[in-house]
């Protein structure tokens, strides 16, 4: 076996020592004022944003960590510097159509002095215009219309009166108006005087008193007439008095506002409106004040006509606005009516509108969760609608069961704004092979990358965002060890040892707890062995699952074989997740080959306690025999493949090599080091292929062997691809420098079954024909013995 597959010291982890660190603590560091990485991703926002086209709103995609919120909350708030500040926005009753209020624009921060002042307006006319109508002026101008009037109804009742007088006739007022009687000397004609007249006299009066008749109703018309006329007299007077008012206090409030074309119209409107809702209210006004009642009526009447409802007020902003909605319900995301209790239902009007969220962020950028948006179908339509139309409608909740309603429908709004969304991008490609709208609205992707290339560049970045923490935060600073540990576990993260985490949710996690533990100590610098506390008391708040696990081993409920040899046994590795705690350990993995139907049984399949990955890596296992050994010959053997002790789902291929060792163990007949733990995946022509979690797994199987006690021939196998990957922990890459303990990197089965058994794998001759006392050969007289045997069995 050549040790040439071992894995150098220096391999396992990465070496520090050189990176260029020349300060004292990160105190002595200007704070990054940068982003780390993710080119790709601000320019595609730098692309989306400047493009002025329709349908350019912003996917950002990424894994969680990696400040996606916080890079692109600095990207826009730097844009919206560079921007104006939106106007206001105003919501007033619609004089034509109260159910469909109107919308217009008012300069920044002027919309709230607007409103104020039409409040004031309002408050005038209801206290002045009142006491013009109570003043002696205007009541003696009211009398002299009276008095006039009444003069000319005594006129007109005089001239009935004389003529009358002519016909011996006379007119006395009665209960319902007045009556025409005759007279004799002057007097009226008692009843019972009436019937002893002659018949004559009383037919004489009888023409009389017809005539009368006509005449008086001529003289009602003519009076009705003359009282319309003092009516209209009055009105005229009235409102000549309330439009000098109106007209005055308009001047006066609104003088600073009569530039803006929408505010003239909307007075106009109002003026006009008060002259025709004028009698109304006067007849509540000009009544005596014993009979008045109380002043609810016409403050209603006022407010709810005249009122400004201020929908945007952006007083104190400065550039274009940048919202976060964390909720975007329907209303939060676009308005809402309030209602109020009446007549047994719900009311509301233009002043009961509210705007959301996408209304606040008009002119500006709104950043939302994908994820909460298409939870809710009606949202997610609704807000693609409105983007595509560019129009917002503030709207009751629709279609909603016992949710009342009203008629009120408000003007659509012009919005334009950019939308941006985050999420991850599977979200992005399911919408976008289902959507064909979100195709042509979201039209740039910004993916946020979770790492970035190690250079020197980029590790002076990494202290510098260092000492940008310390400085926000109020964290000690760090010393230039304690930073390299933090750049070993940002190695560790990903993986890679070429390479840096770009999630910075965790990396910031781990300076606030290594400065906890500094400061618990009374230090002034954040040293190497602060971080390394951080980490180890982090890992022992959530690995309970991990030692109970471990106990399972400890005390041979699962079983194990570290030291010795086993035909068709080998150790695999496999990971465990629980929350972002990993841990590896082994899992017995066994082989039985004999005669039969030709195949791989896959025991974990049978059972359906396979996945289809982990069932694709069992297929390649029985490709890579047939290419291997069925070239003269098929196959005629029956393996069984089996995960030891295994009760719940399996998958993943990371076994598959491992499964193929013990199947070239049982049929080969050589046995596995058991003290060599396995991982990596194989394809059809036996190379080794990288997998996952490989520092869990060396760890994992490490530990099991440390507490059975290390013999100096244990170790780990994996695939050469994974050598970047390893960052294992420093107990381990003392026990490889003191030889207790191996890692192997291995790139074909040939080299791995040989570092398993001690035999050479052998090679093929141009007959297919492996070497006799090879592990290759001696499967291939296995399976040339079953064939025959199967043969002479036919026969």
């Amino acid at each position: 076996m050549s040790l040439n597959h071992k894995v150098p010291v220096s391999e396992l982890t990465r070496i520090c020592s050189n990176d260029p660190f020349d300060f004292k603590s990160t105190a002595d560091l200007e704070p990054l004022d940068s982003i780390i990485g993710q080119r790709r991703a601000i320019e595609a926002i730098d692309f989306a944003l400047n493009m002025k086209s329709p349908g350019y709103h912003i996917f950002i995609s990424g894994p969680e960590g990696t400040g996606k919120n916080t890079i692109t909350g600095d990207i826009l708030s730097g844009y919206a510097k560079e921007r104006e500040t939106p106007p206001d926005l105003c919501m007033v009753n619609n004089f034509e159509d109260e159910s469909c209020p109107k919308v217009f624009e008012m300069p920044t921060g002027s919309a709230v002095f607007f409103s104020r002042r039409m409040t004031q307006f309002i408050e005038t006319l209801k206290i002045r215009l009142p006491k013009a109508f109570e003043d002696q002026a205007f009541q003696d101008r009211r009398a002299e219309v009276k008095n006039e009037f009444a003069r000319q109804n005594e006129k007109i009742l005089s001239r009935v009166e004389a003529e009358a007088e002519k016909l011996s006739i006379g007119i006395v007022k009665a209960e319902k108006g007045f009556q025409p009687v005759p007279l004799i000397n002057g007097k009226p004609v008692l009843p019972e005087e009436y019937q002893s007249l002659p018949p004559e006299q009383t037919s004489r009066f009888e023409s009389g008193l017809n005539k009368v008749h006509q005449m008086m109703d001529t003289a009602l018309k003519e009076v009705r007439k003359l009282n319309v006329e003092m009516q209209e007299a009055l009105n005229t007077l009235i409102s000549e008095i309330a439009e000098s008012l109106v007209a005055e206090e308009m001047e006066l409030i609104f003088s600073s506002f009569i530039d803006r074309t929408q505010v003239k119209t909307f007075l106009e409107d109002i003026n006009k409106d008060l002259k025709e809702n004028l009698p109304v209210l006067l007849q509540y006004w000009i009544t005596d004040q014993s009979s008045r009642e109380n002043t609810t009526d016409s403050s209603v009447f006022l407010e709810s006509r005249y009122q400004v409802n201020v929908l945007m007020d952006r007083r104190g902003e400065k550039g274009a606005p940048v919202i976060f909605e964390l909720n975007p319900t329907f209303q939060n995301l676009f308005g809402k009516i309030e209602h109020v209790p009446a007549s047994g239902g719900t009311a509301s009007d233009f002043t009961m509108v509210q705007a959301g969220s996408l209304l606040r962020a008009n002119k500006g950028y709104l950043v939302m969760e994908v994820e909460s948006l298409i939870r809710n179908p009606m949202v997610w339509e609704t807000l693609k609608n409105t983007l595509q139309s560019g129009k917002l409608v503030i709207q009751d909740l629709p279609d909603q069961p016992g949710y009342f309603s009203t008629s009120l429908k408000p003007e659509p709004i012009p919005v334009d704004l950019k939308v941006i969304l985050l999420g991850d991008y599977d979200v992005f490609r399911a919408l976008q092979g289902a959507d064909p709208k979100f195709n042509k609205i979201f039209k740039v992707r910004a993916d946020f990358d979770h790492e970035v290339e190690l250079t020197q560049d980029t590790l002076v970045l990494y202290a510098r965002f260092i000492a940008r923490v310390c400085a926000s935060k109020q964290l000690l600073p760090f010393s230039p060890c304690g930073v390299t540990s933090v750049v070993e576990y940002g190695n560790r993260i990903v993986e890679d040892k070429q390479r840096l985490t770009l999630r910075f949710g965790q990396i910031l996690s781990l300076l606030e707890e290594a400065d906890y533990w500094a400061r618990k100590e009374k230090a002034a610098i954040i040293e190497k062995v602060y971080v390394e506390k951080a980490l180890e008391q982090y890992r022992f708040r959530h690995n309970l699952y991990e030692e109970k696990v471990q106990i399972r081993y400890d005390d041979a409920t699962i079983l194990i074989d570290v030291k010795g040899e086993v035909v068709g046994q080998v150790n695999a590795l496999a990971v465990y997740q629980v929350g972002e705690i990993a841990f590896g350990r082994p899992s017995r993995i066994t082989a039985e080959s004999y005669m039969g139907k030709p195949g791989i049984i896959n025991v974990e399949h049978e059972a359906e306690l396979s996945g289809q990955t982990h069932d694709k890596g069992v297929m390649i296992v029985a490709g890579y025999l047939g290419r291997m050994f069925a070239q003269n010959y098929p196959l005629s053997v029956s393996i069984s493949i089996t995960f030891e002790q295994s009760y719940s789902g399996i998958d993943g291929d990371s076994a598959s090599s491992t499964e193929l060792y013990a199947v070239l163990s049982s049929l080969s007949g050589y046995p596995i080091r058991q003290g060599i733990a396995v991982t990596g995946s194989v394809n059809q022509k036996g190379e080794i292929q990288a997998i996952g979690g490989v520092n869990e797994k060396v760890e994992g199987f490490f530990d099991i062997c440390q507490k059975n006690g290390l013999t100096g021939d244990q170790g780990v196998m994996v695939p050469r691809s994974n050598v970047r990957n390893l960052m294992v922990k420093k107990e381990v890459v003392t026990a490889v420098e003191q030889g207790k303990f191996h890692i192997y990197e291995v790139a074909a089965i040939e080299q791995g079954i040989e570092i398993l058994t001690g035999v050479e794998a052998g090679i093929s001759d141009a007959e297919h024909n492996f070497p006799i006392g090879t592990v290759f050969g001696a499967v291939q007289a296995k399976l040339k013995k079953f064939h025959d045997n199967c043969l002479l069995y036919k026969r």
